[in-house]
């Protein structure tokens, strides 16, 4: 009797399975797996900068899995992973006169200047694929890489570029951004 009970707990198992895959995570599980922390202060900045709402709750997710306390060891902050010189340049070109490095932990501000900073990235480059790559590897690098007539060079920047489109899509369809 247990064997037979052990057998069709298997069965419906695998079949459930078979069935999540095939059409793939529900919105709701895709909610719980991918947050999205800082709703009105995303599509906020999405709006402004003329931004697409899932691509920038996807930048965020894969910079910080949208944790604003954030640190990286190369000195990245907060939501977005700013550099502070940066977030300093940025400030200083949206009118701002008091940059302080501890204002990258404010979700508000961080995502302000990291949703200029990709607006600015999309217009220089046109094209998402290669703005997000300067986002990750930085522009001098992308501007190399060009000028070279190379693709992306980093295969930790092609993951992350590939990782950001594949959150973009999870991002829209879990949250109808």
């Amino acid at each position: 009797m247990r064997v037979l009970a052990a057998s069709t707990l298997l069965i419906v198992a695998v079949a459930a399975s078979f069935v999540f895959l095939r059409n793939g995570e529900p919105a709701w599980f895709q909610r719980v797996r991918y947050p999205l922390e800082y709703e009105q202060i995303v599509r906020g900045h999405a709006r402004n900068y003329q931004l697409d709402p899932a691509l920038l709750a996807a930048v965020i997710y894969q910079e910080s899995k949208f944790r604003a306390n954030a640190k990286s060891e190369a000195g990245a902050i907060g939501l977005m992973q700013l550099q502070p010189e940066t977030a300093k340049g940025i400030a200083i070109r949206t009118g701002g006169s008091r940059f302080q490095t501890s204002d990258l932990y404010n979700p508000e501000i961080n995502v302000r200047y990291g949703s200029w900073y990709l607006r600015h990235l999309l217009d220089k480059y046109d094209d998402e694929k290669t703005a997000l790559a300067a986002y990750n590897a930085g522009q001098r690098n992308v501007d190399e890489w060009r000028a070279a007539g190379e693709g992306i060079q980093f295969s930790e920047t092609r993951a992350y570029v590939d990782r950001v489109e594949d959150l973009k899509d999870v991002y829209r369809d879990a949250y109808g951004l």
